[in-house]
């Protein structure tokens, strides 16, 4: 087995697939990746596959069920499943500090991300675009992730780790913090000369204390 294959089967989460759904699988996520959905064709996937381009529509009725089947899985794992198990982590003082329970989310989401870095640029990339993917975004993250962090935010609220704010705001704000990081890092900026760690502490000292310098009261 490749590691092409591992990471599929990892990602479909144990759904039976012939070896010919993973190479049109495997083409459709480098041709996406690569060229965008919108410019790729179904007979250049066929043809990367080695197969029928016929073939892709046994399986797949059209170029964007195709799509939907390689972003929902990398949607429902790009954060729920952390989030989820670790709510109960969190609320048995596993991680007794917010600071600790971000920085084990970002290695955690990083590590995720690097291992499928071509399907997740594809989510990145295609989300604005399609209506299917937005309401998959709703259902996979935006209600069932919600939901649990807002827990988390309250936990750590009434234990005076995190400010009195509504729990929307404290999501919103360490979100686009994380996987704005992250983003950059493997996809706008990957080129770049990154200290991981050094960066990954950044964003989470950010994250607990905004950018505010001693003088920065206008008192």
């Amino acid at each position: 087995m490749s590691d092409h294959d591992l990471k599929i089967d990892e990602l479909m989460d144990g759904e039976e697939l012939t070896e010919k759904q993973k190479k049109i699988i495997i083409s459709a996520i480098e041709s996406f990746a690569e060229k965008g959905y919108s410019a790729t064709s179904t007979s250049e996937i066929a043809k990367k596959a080695g197969v029928a381009e016929g073939t892709i529509f046994r399986h797949y009725k059209t170029k964007k069920d195709l799509l939907l089947a390689i972003v929902a899985p990398v949607m429902a794992k790009f954060v729920a499943p952390f989030i989820i198990k670790d709510l109960n982590k969190v609320l048995h003082q596993d991680y007794e500090h917010f600071e600790d329970f971000l920085s084990a989310m970002l290695k955690n989401r990083r590590d995720f991300l690097v291992k499928n870095l071509a399907t997740v640029k594809i989510l990145v990339q295609e989300i604005p675009l399609h209506p299917e993917l937005k309401e998959l975004f709703k259902e996979h993250i935006a209600l069932k992730v919600y939901e649990r962090f807002e827990k988390i935010v309250e936990h750590y609220q009434a234990n005076g780790q995190i400010i009195e704010i509504p729990a929307y705001s404290v999501v919103r704000m360490t979100f686009t913090s994380i996987f704005g990081y992250l983003i950059a890092r493997y996809m706008l900026l990957p080129e770049a000369e990154w200290d991981d760690e050094a960066e990954a502490e950044r964003t989470i000292q950010f994250i607990m204390h905004g950018l505010a310098g001693p003088n920065s009261s206008k008192n």
